[in-house]
C-alpha cells in the first residue's frame, strides 16, 4: 500500500489574542480531516513576542524551517506593548518580516467584503458600502519596507537623519501585477494599479511596468492608473468602483487598512499572502487575520475568530486546490451571522452575543449541516 504524503499546515498562534483565534482553526481543521476524509497534518509552534520570552529571538530556525516544508502557514497575531522597548531586530514584528522575505511571499491578498448582516456598523452610510467587495493586492518584499540604504545616522549640529529607500525592480513590479490581473479575470474584470508617478520615479516604473503587461497579456482585463493619494479619497467617496486594486508595499499597507475599516469590523476580515508557484504548481503562503493582537482583550474570550477561519478558508482556496470546501466554510460563516450569533466588536441591537469558542462551535455546527 502507497504511504500518502500528508499535506502540512503549520500553525503559528502568537501573541494576544492570536492563540484564542487559532484554536478555532484549529478546531475546523480537524473538523475538515474527520468528516471530509482530508490528510492535513498540524504542526503548532512559537513566533513573535511568545517566541522571544523562550528564546530570545521572535523566531528560531526550526520554526522558520517548519514553514518551508508546509503547504501553508497559519499565523494568529504578534506583538503588544510589552515588547514595545525591544531593539528593532528583536521585536515581534521582525518574525513576520523575515516570513515573508525568506519564504518570497511577494503578493498580499486583503479582501475587503462588507458582509449584508453587518452593513450597519460600517462608518459609512449603507448604500455607499453594501455589496462591498474589493480584493487589494499589495506588493510585500519590495519597496520602501525593504530597501537599502536604511537606518538612523548623527549627522551634524547634533541632529540625526532617518533613511528608508523606495526602489522596485521591473520583475518585481510585473509578478504581482500578474497576480492582479489573474484574479480580476475570475472577478469583474477590473484592475486599478495604484502609484505616485507624478512626483516618484519608482511610481513612474510601477505605472509604465503595469501598462506594458497589460498590453502584452491582459487587454481583454480593463485597466485604470490611480494616483495613491486620490485611491485614498476614492475609497471613501465610492468603493464599489474598485474591483482589484494593485499597489506597492508602502500604499498597500495604508489603502488595505483603510478598505478594510470600510466593512465594519476588523475581526472579520483575513488575508493571503503568496509566493510563486514552483514547478508543480505549488505556491509558498501564510495566511493571517489582519485584526492584530489586540493585547487589551486577551484572555477574554471575546476576540473574533471569524478572520481567522475565513485565513483558513483562504489557504484551501489558494494553496490546497479546495474551492468546494472554502465554499463549505464561507457559506458556514455566512450562516452564523444569518442566525444572530455575535461576539462583542460586532455586537448589535437584537443580536446574540456569544463567546470566542461558542461562535468556532456555531461554524462547525453549519459545517455539519
Amino acid at each position: 500500500m502507497i504511504k500518502v504524503k500528508k499535506r502540512k499546515i503549520l500553525l503559528l498562534p502568537g501573541d494576544g489574542i492570536g492563540p484564542e483565534v487559532i484554536t478555532e482553526v484549529k478546531k475546523i481543521i480537524e473538523w475538515f480531516n474527520k468528516n471530509k476524509s482530508l490528510d492535513f497534518e498540524i504542526d503548532e509552534d512559537l513566533v513573535g513576542g511568545a517566541a522571544y520570552d523562550k528564546h530570545g529571538t521572535p523566531i528560531t530556525d526550526e520554526v522558520f524551517y517548519k514553514a518551508l516544508e508546509s503547504e501553508a502557514v497559519i499565523l494568529g497575531a504578534v506583538g503588544g506593548p510589552k515588547w514595545d522597548d525591544l531593539e528593532f531586530s528583536k521585536k515581534p514584528e521582525r518574525a513576520l518580516l523575515k516570513l515573508r522575505k525568506e519564504l518570497k511571499l511577494f503578493a498580499n491578498l486583503r479582501p475587503a467584503i462588507c458582509f449584508k448582516q453587518l452593513v450597519e456598523a460600517s462608518s459609512l452610510k449603507p448604500e455607499i458600502v453594501s455589496g462591498l467587495d474589493i480584493m487589494i493586492v499589495r506588493e510585500l518584499t519590495g519597496g520602501i519596507y525593504f530597501g537599502e540604504p536604511r537606518g538612523i545616522k548623527p549627522i551634524d549640529n547634533g541632529e540625526r537623519k532617518g533613511i528608508n529607500t523606495h526602489t522596485y525592480t521591473s520583475s518585481e513590479i510585473e509578478r504581482v501585477a500578474r497576480i492582479a490581473f489573474d484574479l480580476a479575470k475570475k472577478r469583474k474584470n477590473k484592475v486599478t494599479s495604484c502609484e505616485k508617478s507624478n512626483v516618484m520615479e519608482a511610481g513612474q516604473l510601477w505605472k509604465e511596468e503595469v501598462q506594458s503587461l497589460h498590453e502584452k497579456e491582459y487587454k481583454e482585463v480593463e485597466l485604470k492608473h490611480m494616483l495613491a493619494d486620490n485611491c485614498a479619497m476614492q475609497l471613501l467617496r465610492n468603493p464599489k468602483q474598485f474591483d482589484v486594486i494593485v499597489t506597492d508595499n508602502l500604499f498597500g499597507d495604508i489603502l488595505s487598512d483603510e478598505a478594510a475599516m470600510l466593512t465594519g469590523s476588523l475581526g472579520l476580515l483575513p488575508s493571503a499572502s503568496l509566493g510563486a508557484k514552483d514547478k508543480n504548481g505549488n505556491i509558498r503562503s501564510m495566511y493571517e487575520p489582519i485584526h492584530g493582537s489586540a493585547p487589551d482583550i486577551a484572555g477574554k474570550r471575546i476576540a473574533n475568530p471569524i478572520a481567522s477561519i475565513l485565513s483558513f478558508s483562504m489557504a484551501l482556496r489558494y494553496s490546497l486546490n479546495l474551492e468546494k470546501e472554502a465554499d463549505d466554510l464561507d457559506n458556514a460563516v455566512q450562516n452564523v451571522l444569518d442566525d444572530g450569533l455575535r461576539t462583542k466588536d460586532i455586537l448589535s441591537k437584537g443580536k446574540k452575543e456569544v463567546s470566542t469558542e461558542t461562535m468556532g462551535n456555531a461554524i462547525i455546527a453549519c459545517l455539519q449541516k
